[in-house]
């Protein structure tokens, strides 16, 4: 693993995986977990969740990380879907939801995203009935804050359901985030540590 202060990103191994994450946010996360397994975690504005368990594994491991600029950081404030369509990013927002533990709209977002990839009938059956149970009915575990109609909707979409059914809950989703949650995580110390940072060089390690 090498670390090294700046704002670029760094293969960190994380339960068993190859991870990527800025080296300034592993200080954070090393004490989050901790204080999570004490139980002691109290105030949600100075507690960092994992930001490594939101980024895909390194897809070209000859390069042992890669920079993050202040100016891809800055990007983030443009618009929501630019942020979204970041994936540094989307995990640092994933992150910031899981400190207000709010993080059920962006995690069905994400499984709307992946979902409208199925081309079969069948998978897409499977699919939209794991992500009703899990985030549309009105018992599921991590239900999402959605209106009665929009509910019913989506409900109605489980007998014959397409690439499409779940655009209209997802858009209502999305917009909820825009609103409320993407404002808050501009102002936010994550946030703002990240465009804080000096950016360095990136090191290259060989396999």
């Amino acid at each position: 693993m090498w670390i090294n202060s700046g704002l670029f990103i760094s293969n960190v191994r994380l339960g068993g995986k190859e991870r990527n994450c800025p080296p300034a946010l592993i200080k954070y996360t090393t004490g989050l977990r901790m204080k999570t397994r004490l139980g002691c975690l109290s105030n949600k504005s100075d507690s960092y969740p994992d930001f490594t368990e939101f980024l895909p594994p390194a897809q070209d491991r000859a390069t042992r990380c890669r920079k993050l600029s202040k100016d891809e950081v800055v990007l983030w404030a443009d618009s929501f879907d630019v942020l979204l369509s970041n994936k540094c990013g989307l995990a640092a927002f994933r992150a910031f939801l899981k400190t207000e533990f709010s993080d059920e709209n962006i995690e069905f977002w994400m499984a709307c995203e992946e979902y409208k990839k199925i081309k079969t009938p069948a998978k897409l059956m499977t699919k939209i009935n794991k992500i009703y149970n899990e985030f549309i009915d009105v018992k599921a575990p991590r239900e999402v804050n959605i209106d009665f109609r929009t509910r019913e909707v989506m409900r109605q979409s489980l007998a014959e359901p397409t690439p499409s059914s779940l655009n209209e809950v997802q858009a209502r989703v999305h917009s909820l985030m825009e609103k409320d949650s993407y404002p808050r995580f501009l102002h936010s110390k994550i946030y703002q540590d990240l465009l804080n940072m000096q950016y360095t060089h990136c090191h290259r390690n060989s396999v």
